[in-house]
């Protein structure tokens, strides 16, 4: 069995990276929802940890208004992403401590330019594959 995938549409991916380069050096934080298996949208949360420079919490009520609207709107929440400002594009121990849903999570390293997603707390990596509009 072949490792689990994540499809990006390319609209979803270049905001993605928008959003963490536009919060840096916060880390910024986001649902990536979509349909039939890939993801169309990326939704900024706004990030409310209290050391937002090196950890992110989606605002709970921001984040509960994503789900309905996904739910409303036809759509499923396919990952989460967040980003490492000053880091890699890797979970830290934090990321997986704190992992909750069942979903990939996108971790955008700036740092590197790359972004990776992971299945976490297990740390399997999730291949990412951007599909053209």
């Amino acid at each position: 069995m072949g490792r689990a995938r994540l499809c990006i549409k390319r609209e979803a991916w270049d905001a993605i990276w928008r959003h963490a380069k536009s919060a840096y050096p916060r880390e910024a934080v986001g649902a990536l929802v979509g349909k039939d298996g890939c993801v169309e949208f990326a939704w900024p949360l706004p990030n409310v940890h209290p050391r937002p420079n090196v950890g992110y919490r989606a605002e709970p009520k921001a984040l509960l208004s994503a789900l309905k609207r996904a739910e409303r709107e036809g759509l499923s929440v396919l990952a989460f992403y967040h980003s490492h400002p000053q880091g890699l594009a890797l979970p830290s121990e934090t990321d997986r401590r704190e992992a909750y849903w069942d979903l990939p999570y996108l971790i955008v390293g700036l740092q590197e330019g790359k972004a990776r997603a992971w299945r976490l707390p297990s740390g399997e990596e999730v291949v990412v594959v951007v599909e053209p509009e």
